[in-house]
């Protein structure tokens, strides 16, 4: 084995030669590598003999780019088989600042950009609600198009098992309502009414809201998941290439099965709700009969209906945004925590903001 590498410096005439000789190793790269250093500084070409290397690998020649960064580099007399690797690696030497200062984004530049994303982000979702609905109805003429198997799956995963929580969550909102109007209703004498606040309340506006953001949370996030995973494993592309419509194969199951469910849920989600505000009002001594007869005329089949249509446009986003962040998946693990964030995210505010609207228009309409 021929002996490590050694340098040779000859700063004659003014001009710098390293001459280098044996094996340009990690070993031998690190023996000289502080010297060479030290007599390329300061100096605007340095002329490089390799003519007497006869080993060279990838770790030499990170010494001649790590020198190439301090100065230019005349390389002399390097073999044909390693002129091969440096051309490989590349002798265009990175910047002396690898950590130079980031160029600031100015405010406006922030806000353009913010609202650039927003747009475009909105356009995505308004085009997929389209071609969603395209699909809905192209499924009703052909109810074959629908995988019933995978929609009954979906049903029982965001239905039944899902009842549960949101017949608690309902309950505990239903109380703690009742409980914080049960106060100040007192001071008036008319604590009865916390009945026909309670039920008004869970009926028309707590009952769909909370089942709605439980199901974000729970099945629309579980879709974005799922479907991520399928797009970063390439299975997406793979329906692609055989053919199939992803949307039509993956996404169609969910929102049918979400709209299905949504309503059910709701309406468990009002009743435990009324019987948590019902229960505070037995404790505070009133008889049954009167509390019957006070949600008797306050809830009517209007607001039951009102509450439902709330709950049926909610399933169509919870399906619908969990269905495309899956679908907006980019490559690595990470990606799908992303995008299981960002459909819990969308959908618990167009919720809100679907619910506002509602609001308005039943406002108006006297509905």
């Amino acid at each position: 084995m021929a002996p490590n590498c050694e340098l040779h410096v000859n700063d004659s005439k003014g001009i710098v030669c390293l001459q280098l000789t044996g094996r340009l190793d990690a070993d031998g790269a690190a023996q000289i590598w502080k010297k060479a250093k030290h007599a390329v500084q300061g100096k605007d070409q340095v002329v490089l003999d390799l003519a007497g290397l006869n080993y060279c690998d990838a770790a030499g020649l990170s010494l001649l780019v790590d020198l190439s960064r301090d100065t230019k580099l005349d390389l002399q007399g390097l073999k044909a088989d390693f002129q091969k690797l440096w051309e490989l690696i590349g002798n265009e030497a990175p910047p002396k600042e690898l950590n130079a200062p980031v160029k600031r984004e100015s405010v406006i530049g922030k806000i353009g950009r913010t609202c650039a994303q927003f747009f475009a982000d909105l356009y995505s979702l308004i085009a997929f609600l389209g071609q969603i609905s395209v699909l809905l109805l192209r499924s009703i003429g052909r109810p074959s198009l629908i995988r019933w198997k995978d929609l009954w799956k979906v049903v029982e995963q965001a239905g039944p098992n899902a009842l549960f929580i949101v017949m608690l969550i309902g309950f505990l909102m239903g109380l703690i309502l009742a409980f914080q109007s049960t106060v100040p209703l007192q001071q008036f004498g008319v604590d009865i009414f916390v009945v026909n606040l309670t039920a008004l309340a869970m009926v028309r506006e707590l009952g769909p809201i909370m089942t709605a953001i439980v199901l974000a949370g729970r099945s629309g996030s579980a879709f974005a998941a799922e479907i991520g995973t399928m797009k970063v494993n390439e299975e997406v592309d793979a329906l692609k290439t055989m053919g199939i419509d992803p949307a039509l194969f993956l996404v169609i199951p969910r929102v049918v099965a979400a709209v299905m469910i949504t309503p059910l849920l709701t309406i468990f989600a009002n009743f435990a709700g009324i019987a948590g505000g019902l229960l505070v009002v037995a404790m505070m001594g009133h008889p049954w009969a009167a509390i019957y007869h006070q949600l008797s005329g306050a809830v009517g089949l209007d607001d039951l209906f009102s509450g439902l249509i709330k709950s049926f446009i909610c399933g169509v986003i919870v399906a619908g945004v969990g269905c495309l962040r899956g679908l907006q998946t980019l490559a690595g693990a990470s990606a799908v925590g992303v995008s299981t964030t960002r459909s819990v995210v969308t959908s618990i505010i167009l919720i809100i903001f679907t619910d506002a609207i509602f609001s308005f228009v039943f406002y108006v309409t006297g509905f």
